[in-house]
């Protein structure tokens, strides 16, 4: 049941933050919930969790509506009828009834919203695909029952919210945000509760100080792993442990909390892969694979969004290139999960120390070219700078007056480049749509991010998709072709070496796998022509058109992409 190793660092990390006392009943209180849960989740494959033919898409569960179905029932539909055999993987983003943020502000972690289906629905659906859950563990909704419990002095749930005195120096407090870091709440005696809200007054943050938090939270992990989940998406993680006076960003204390998770689950399952969201500067990201065994087993490859599109905005792979070639994991079974759109925007913080200035500057003119919109967070001396760009990646790497073949040629390219790169590959369900900014949804929200949460309904969008003289029909058309060729190659198994090859800077190349398996990955990042010469150890088989590649000089197309498998020689092109 348990790895002795694992569960020994495990109690050593519970007596660093707690003390022993409390720790030894912390690990008491999990080896209760492993009794409790053991039965309902399974045992673990002792299989590799991922491997070539594992591709993520990124979905709400209610992307798709038929006005008849229950949404989690009509998104699987889709999933049975359009995408099998193309992803073995589906993110559904939070499932729980919430009040605010999309779903991320969480009212309780144990039902699924009633206008979204039921934990049957779920089951389903994970019959025919792995599931990757959100786990929201750094706050929850101030209209949970919990966070009511805790405002009415109820004892089990004392210090359960982090707290702080309103006129504390918290200046130095890294915030995604511009909103206050605290808000105050009147409790049931009426006092004023200063508590802490690191994203907006309506996400009340926990407070893993106290044991009984991180207990709680490991239960609801067991919990969603019992109702199916194969991928935990660990959202926030940076900001779990408050220490006033610092950063309370990513501190070790966090780092210790993400490995006991990580060592309860696999007390629990095996095969469950945990995913950390930590949308920062991108050396701080990769510390969340921790030494390669004991933390995430993935984690978000933040910096490739921002530098995929800035590669095709200036024509030009040198950034995007440099910063691959350094790319390095500290185990050989830990891996990033790429991905250039997501439900959120594009974030500017991860290429803060990548891209100068101008170049940030660049991809905000771009996303405001695009009739998008820039979020803002504040720092510590008041003054405000972009953190995301909320744009549909389509439209922020467009041009005004695109025709419909160069804007999806280019955007086509920019996906070629997230299959291509070491990891398991994320397609955002609104790239997979060929959706284009949604400005009526924002006016309709209010909120900066609806841009790029579109919701479809069913027979229009399908379609759309099945008709290849629409943008859509031609996004969805290639991009599930494409990634149909890539499930069949060993190359791109998600821990296979890769090396970045020198095309020059209007190319983005790199050589993935080894051997007699290995593909070079060719995507010209301009819209005209780049003469590109193939030595004869690259010689082989274009896998996406089924012609051969001689040896010597060709002129690869305006965001054309080349996959050559090394080797095939017969016929020549």
């Amino acid at each position: 049941m348990r790895a002795f190793a694992t569960y020994d660092a495990m109690i050593l990390h519970l007596r660093s933050l707690y003390g022993e006392t409390a720790a030894d009943e912390v690990v008491r209180a999990i080896e209760s919930l492993l009794v409790k849960y053991l039965g309902t989740s399974g045992s673990g494959s002792g299989e590799p969790a991922l491997d070539h033919r594992d591709v993520l898409l990124i979905t709400y569960g209610d992307t798709f509506n038929d006005g008849e179905s229950p949404p989690l029932k009509v998104l699987h539909r889709f999933h049975s009828e359009h995408l099998q055999g193309v992803f073995e993987l589906v993110h559904i983003l939070p499932f729980h009834p919430y009040s605010s943020d999309d779903g991320f502000s969480v009212i309780d972690y144990y039902a699924v919203r009633e206008d979204l289906g039921s934990w049957d629905d779920i089951a389903s659906l994970s019959a025919d695909c792995r599931i990757m859950a959100d786990a929201v563990i750094n706050h929850m909704s101030s209209e949970s029952p919990w966070f009511r419990d805790f405002l009415a002095g109820d004892e089990d749930r004392s210090g359960f919210f982090t707290e702080a005195d309103p006129e504390a120096d918290l200046s130095a407090v890294v915030r995604p945000r511009t909103s206050p870091l605290l808000t105050r709440f009147e409790d049931a005696a009426g006092e004023d509760r200063f508590v802490w809200t690191t994203f907006s007054a309506d996400q009340v943050d926990l407070n893993y100080r106290n044991p009984a938090v991180l207990v709680a939270m490991i239960e609801v992990l067991y919990f969603l792993i019992s109702k199916g989940a194969r991928l935990l998406r660990l959202d926030a993680v940076t900001f779990l442990w408050k220490e006033p006076g610092t950063s309370s960003a990513n501190l070790e204390e966090t780092h210790r909390l993400i490995k006991i998770m990580r060592a309860a689950i696999g007390m629990l399952r095996d095969d469950v892969v945990i995913i950390t969201e930590t949308n920062v500067p991108h050396h701080e990201n990769v510390a969340y694979f921790g030494d390669g065994r004991d933390e995430a087993q993935m984690v978000y490859n933040f910096a490739l969004p921002p530098l995929i599109a800035h590669s095709f905005i200036r024509g030009n792979s040198e950034r995007l290139s440099d910063w691959a070639r350094e790319l390095s994991l500290p185990g050989d079974d830990v891996c990033f999960l790429n991905f250039s759109a997501s439900h959120d925007g594009v974030g500017v913080r991860p290429v803060e120390q990548i891209l100068d200035e101008a170049e940030q500057q660049a991809l905000v003119d771009a996303a405001t070219a695009a009739n998008g919109l820039v979020s803002s967070r504040r720092l510590s001396d008041g003054r405000e700078r972009p953190y995301e760009l909320n744009c549909t990646f389509l439209d922020l790497i467009s041009r005004p007056g695109d025709e419909v073949d160069v804007l999806v040629d280019r955007f086509v390219a920019s996906q070629a480049i997230v299959l291509a790169m070491p990891g398991v590959p994320a397609i955002y369900v609104q790239s997979l749509l060929g959706t284009r900014n949604d400005l009526a949804r924002v006016e309709q929200t209010g909120r900066a991010r609806s841009i790029n949460r579109s919701k479809h309904e069913y027979a229009s969008i399908t379609s759309k998709i099945l008709d290849r003289e629409t943008r859509q029909g031609r996004v969805f058309d290639r991009l599930t072709r494409m990634i149909r060729v890539r499930r069949v190659h060993a190359a791109f198994d998600p821990y296979a070496p890769f090396e970045i090859v020198d095309f020059g800077h209007e190319v983005f190349a790199l050589t993935r796998g080894a051997d007699e398996q290995a593909i070079t990955c060719i995507t010209n990042l301009t819209d005209r022509g780049v003469t590109i010469d193939i030595t004869a150890e690259r010689v082989g088989e274009e896998l996406l058109s089924s012609t051969t590649i001689a040896a010597g000089q060709h002129t690869l197309p305006a965001f054309a992409v080349w996959w050559l498998r090394h080797g095939k020689t017969q016929g020549a092109l």
